[in-house]
């Protein structure tokens, strides 16, 4: 156990400690309900009233909750969502992981030295965030190339070209039974609202989160987690759109991998009150969040003329 896990340890009671860390099948079955009940919801939607504005809402939705079920492919990694260690590893492949492209076993590879390494030059995911903060120009670029589906694009390329079958077989099953699941229904174009919303506004979601949790932070290279990692209090429809599943307790996440999702915003509700979030950085909503990781545009008048 780290240092600051032992600190965390010593503010709660045990049977505090013995809550947090326990996990339920039925919250755990809720929120993958949820989250695909919420996706049926907006492909319906489309499909009984289809016009420009539910293809909007839709896609909104659907992009958050591809996210929302990666979050859960990530708790099934950690065998924090389930009980049964198997559970969490069938709900993970093929449930959460395979729908959004995603290979649970690679992903939580990386994602366990992403734990071991955060705070310090070796994590694998550093890439993801050590750039910020960048100019509103900048970043206003990454949203454009997200929500045209260039940065999808080139995720599903990179995914086939550099794990070819042994990572797209899974995602590719379940994909079919998505499609096969609207062609029994009559509407197989309705499809393209998943596949639309991963290559596009899922795109965008997971990159606020990834940004979110671990860029412009108080210290990325220090090894106390309250320093190199943030946790984001989410409004009610940032909770529905950005920050599904208890995402955005990730600082909680990181003082204890091994508290379930539905645990953690306990967990910073008595770590907060108990002061030990003195020198954390706890953003009010994503917008403060995004205001952190952006500067001012360059002002031309400040360029220095070349001559011609």
């Amino acid at each position: 156990m780290s240092s600051t896990a032992t600190e965390v340890r010593a503010l709660l009671s045990k049977e505090e400690w013995r809550s947090l860390h326990t996990k339920s099948n039925w919250l755990a079955t809720w929120s993958l309900v949820f989250n695909w009940a919420l996706i049926a919801a907006s492909i319906a939607l489309v499909g009984l009233f289809g016009n420009p504005l539910t293809v909007l809402v839709a896609l909104v939705l659907i992009g958050g909750r591809q996210l929302g079920i990666s979050v859960l492919m990530h708790d099934c990694g950690h065998r924090g969502l389930f009980t049964s260690p198997k559970t969490n590893e069938f709900v993970g492949r093929w449930l959460c992981g395979a729908p959004v492209m995603s290979d649970m076993d690679s992903y939580v590879s990386k994602h366990l030295r992403h734990h071991l390494k955060a705070g310090s030059h070796d994590d694998p995911d550093l890439g993801n965030y050590k750039n910020y903060a960048v100019s509103k120009w900048s970043f206003r670029r990454k949203v454009i190339r997200d929500l045209v589906g260039w940065t999808g694009a080139r995720t599903l390329y990179a995914t086939a070209r550099f794990g070819g079958f042994p990572l797209l077989w899974r995602p590719l099953i379940a994909n079919s039974v998505i499609l096969g699941s609207l062609v029994a229904v009559g509407r197989p174009e309705l499809y393209l609202l998943w596949i639309g919303a991963w290559l596009t506004t899922n795109m965008l979601v997971s990159r606020l989160r990834q940004a979110a949790e671990h860029a412009v932070v108080p210290d990325l290279f220090d090894a106390d987690p309250r320093l190199h990692t943030r946790t984001t209090i989410a409004r009610w429809w940032e909770r529905l759109t950005l920050a599904p599943n208890s995402v955005n307790f990730h600082l909680e996440h990181h003082l204890l991998p091994s508290v379930p999702p539905y645990r953690l915003a306990l967990l910073h509700k008595l770590l907060r009150e108990r002061g030990f979030y003195a020198n954390a950085d706890i953003a009010h909503g994503y917008r403060e969040v995004v205001a952190k990781l952006t500067v001012p545009d360059p002002d031309v008048r400040d360029q220095p003329v070349v001559a011609s």
